[in-house]
């Protein structure tokens, strides 16, 4: 992706970007393969999830393939910078990751296979980059929006870590911590692996081969 500076450490409240007290943009737009608005307030009884796992373009589209997937919208979290440009993330001053929000349906599609769905879907053992997306906006995340959700978050890493070690991987540098401001990315940006928008576009999203031994049984059943 374009304006990568490759930064591999991540930049201080003091050192980071002044950003702006509002976005320079607005999402107005419904979501182009599911039809529902981007922005909430959403809909009474779905839950929100919000994760990093490299270029956010093949991760959202990863996401809205999932049943029980209600919106998905690509942004940026977990850094200092209030509304951050696309190009100050990509030079490593504001200290955000390229995140996806996935807000779903619990009833539908549990948490923990959204989870499942993470860990498989990214090398999470790689610190800030991606495979040949290399920055701290590439870095692995979960942000997570409550205790249960935290639980799971860090139940399902060290599940997962024994079978990454089995393949020669090392420790999973995943961050996770409780959800702060998530910045919607520009327009453009925004299901921009879509049939609509780039079908055949830029995706350097590729798991480790790895199966995540976690429950993934649905809400309900």
């Amino acid at each position: 992706m374009l304006f990568n500076r490759r930064e591999t450490a991540l930049v201080t409240a003091d050192s980071a970007l002044p950003g702006r007290p509002a976005p320079a943009f607005t999402l107005t737009e419904p979501h182009t393969v599911l039809g529902h608005p981007l922005l909430g307030p959403y809909p009474a009884g779905l839950e929100v999830a919000d994760l990093g796992l490299g270029c956010f373009w093949g991760a959202e589209r990863t996401f809205w393939r999932l049943p029980g997937v209600w919106t998905t919208l690509a942004g940026y979290q977990g850094g200092h910078t209030p509304n951050p440009s696309y190009e100050e993330v990509c030079s490593g001053l504001t200290g955000h990751t390229e995140a996806v929000r996935v807000v779903f349906d619990p009833r539908l599609v549990s948490y923990e296979t959204l989870l499942k769905t993470f860990w498989e879907a990214h090398d999470p053992t790689q610190g800030f980059r991606q495979g040949n997306d290399v920055g701290t906006q590439y870095r692995s995340a979960l942000y997570t929006h409550s205790p249960a959700q935290l639980a799971a978050a860090t139940a399902t890493r060290d599940a997962f870590q024994p079978a990454l070690t089995a393949l020669g991987h090392g420790p999973i540098t995943t961050e996770i911590a409780p959800a702060g401001p998530f910045y919607p990315a520009e327009p453009y940006h925004q299901q921009y692996l879509s049939d609509a928008k780039n079908p055949n576009g830029y995706c350097g999203l590729g798991g480790t081969g790895a199966s995540c031994p976690i429950g993934v049984a649905r809400t309900g059943e």
